[in-house]
């Protein structure tokens, strides 16, 4: 299999650490998307269960120690697909963190949103996020999913009341991811990013 054919490694990013978090709900749906399809192959890095990292920024082994357990996912991965709750109009600072550990990781590579919140459906914190991707150099795509009045559209066991609409929209967004995917492996597989 040529590497162009190849499934693109997809790392989800799960952005939400706080207790009593929505966001593994929303998980446990994208991950069957991503699961169903041929073109990716899906990996988890969790906020809420990866090692801390400081905010101070100052290296130590622990935080060498934390890094190695999330960074050579994020190096490897061929496209992203982050997925955050909006707080306060904007998203965690637990994502933030982890993005900002990461600078050659996120280069030259694309990036999905999926959010979810109240009535905004987190979209104040796709906004952000896609100025913070723009600065390293990754490629959000146009479409995204969000997901209003989140705790309402899912029952009790986690399954999507209408699945129609965010089933579609997924749909969308991973194709889209896919196609950006591709490319940009095969652009920096024939030539480096310099950024």
């Amino acid at each position: 299999m040529k590497t162009t054919d190849a499934p693109l490694r997809t790392t989800l990013v799960i952005g939400s650490n706080r207790h009593g978090r929505f966001a593994p709900v929303v998980a446990d749906w994208l991950l069957d998307r991503l699961r169903a399809r041929a073109d990716l192959a899906p990996r988890v890095i969790d906020v809420a269960t990866a090692p801390h990292l400081p905010t101070t920024f100052a290296r130590s082994p622990e935080t060498d120690t934390a890094l190695a357990s999330v960074t050579p996912d994020l190096a490897s991965a061929d496209a992203f697909v982050v997925l955050t709750p909006e707080y306060n109009h904007s998203f965690p600072a637990a994502l933030k963190n982890l993005i900002d550990w990461h600078y050659t990781e996120w280069q030259a590579k694309p990036v999905a949103l999926v959010t979810y919140g109240g009535l905004a459906g987190g979209l104040r914190a796709a906004e952000h996020l896609r100025q913070v991707f723009a600065e390293l150099h990754a490629v959000t795509v146009r479409d995204t999913v969000s997901f209003h009045n989140a705790g309402a559209a899912f029952d009790d066991e986690g399954r999507l009341k209408d699945p129609s609409g965010p089933d579609a929209a997924a749909k969308v967004m991973l194709d889209q991811l896919t196609w950006w995917g591709r490319a940009l492996r095969e652009a920096r597989e024939r030539r480096p990013y310099g950024g």
